[in-house]
């Protein structure tokens, strides 16, 4: 693999991968994301901290997660499949893993008040969670249509005694929230901890999230060896919104002769303009204080995404992505809203396991014609999240009556 990046070492000290990254924010802001980067890579070397994380981790967070051979489709698809089960972590998805490695630094830092953004609300339900095993208090903003499609998270958050704040801005969806989230912190500074819930935004949170979530690649490296005795799989696939669950999986692999991808969400299809494939059709800019690929209009204007997912409907994604599909280590595909559908469906009925609308995505990749995975190979999956939260919304796509009088 002419492409790889020997010693994979980024971002730079400055926050950048190349000419993604960075820190595009108000100077108020500033001081706050130095003293954040400061106390992240202290806790990086502080023993207490790290034997803290892993034991929320374990005894909280219910890990190490399975890594489980899916026969059933394996069979039908003559490569082996195997399922990276996430979904089985506390709260439904990997968003446990980077709220309680953040909860813990605000815990370090002395703030007393948490804010979040969610989209799904997968990442609001692991924040609310967080905040409330720590006693701290929690807001967490979030798009009125993504309340209106995600009732469960909403009550879920409310139940753990957090607040959610609607977003009625803009798309009212993750893009809004996540620009409500930021005027609030630059607010409520001194006492506010922003926890981000992907590997997007200022430095140092890219890297930061992408390292609490690297729990699931290194799980997943050692497991496989355990079970196969083969060293590599062959190729590993995810999701990506964001992006945080699919570098969570991707980065402990950056430096091995392994093929990743990442599936975007194409929504009614990457020719029309109702889409989130944002590797796919987005162009250079800057959102959310990091410089990456971004949906824009002719103008320059942030464009307004689409997807049946609501964690995948945003016109943004991390940097890291970015850097990764430019130096083609990482290739990106999509998948449509019908396709994501069709692999919600087939997952459950052929393995017993109803994966989220977002991660329907990524097994909807593995029927793809052109995806060229050979016979037998070995196909890690990251199976993100379980699909509770989106049973109103498949039953909808479905005109299928859930409550009967």
């Amino acid at each position: 693999m002419d492409s790889l990046v020997k010693k994979y070492n980024m971002p730079d000290k400055h926050g950048h991968f190349e000419e993604f990254g960075g820190k595009y924010v108000p100077e108020t802001l500033i001081p706050a994301l130095d003293e954040l980067e400061q106390e992240y890579l202290k806790s990086k070397k502080d023993r207490n901290f790290q034997k803290e994380f892993f034991n929320l981790l374990k005894h909280y967070g219910g890990r190490p997660t399975p890594l489980y051979l899916a026969k059933n489709i394996s069979e039908e698809l003559g490569f082996n499949v195997w399922l990276k089960r996430e979904d089985l972590n506390h709260t439904g998805a990997h968003k446990i893993n980077n709220a309680l490695g953040q909860i813990l630094l605000a815990h370090r830092m002395g703030k007393k008040r948490i804010i979040a953004e969610t989209g799904a609300g997968q990442h609001g339900v692991a924040t609310a969670a967080a905040a409330a095993k720590f006693g701290l208090e929690c807001i967490v903003y979030m798009g009125e249509e993504d309340i209106e499609r995600q009732k469960l998270n909403v009550f879920k958050i409310n139940l753990m005694g957090a607040k959610v704040i609607p977003v009625t801005s803009g798309s009212k969806t993750l893009k809004d929230a996540t620009n409500e989230a930021i005027r609030d912190w630059v607010t409520n500074v001194e006492d506010t901890f922003y926890i981000i819930g992907s590997s997007v935004g200022p430095h140092p949170y890219p890297m930061l999230v992408r390292d609490f979530q690297s729990v699931i690649g290194t799980e997943t490296k050692k497991q496989f060896k355990d079970i196969t005795n083969n060293e590599l799989p062959d190729r590993l696939v995810a999701c990506v919104g964001g992006g945080s669950n699919a570098l969570g999986l991707f980065y402990p692999f950056i430096d091995d002769d392994v093929k990743i991808v990442g599936v975007e969400a194409a929504g009614k299809g990457i020719d029309t303009t109702q889409h989130a494939a944002t590797l796919t059709k987005g162009e250079f800019g800057v959102l959310h204080g990091a410089a990456s690929m971004l949906l824009q209009s002719t103008d320059g204007q942030i464009a307004l995404p689409y997807s049946l997912s609501a964690g995948l409907d945003y016109p943004g994604i991390g940097p890291e992505h970015s850097y990764l599909q430019k130096t083609k280590r990482v290739e990106y595909s999509s998948a449509t809203d019908n396709e994501a559908l069709e692999a919600f469906k087939w997952l459950s009925e052929k393995e017993g396991i109803i994966p989220a609308l977002e991660t329907a995505h990524a097994v909807a990749y593995l029927k793809n014609k052109n995806n060229n995975i050979k016979k037998n190979e070995h196909v890690i999956l990251n199976l993100s999240g379980r699909g509770d939260k989106d049973i109103n919304t498949i039953a909808k796509e479905l005109g299928i009556e859930l409550w009967i009088e």
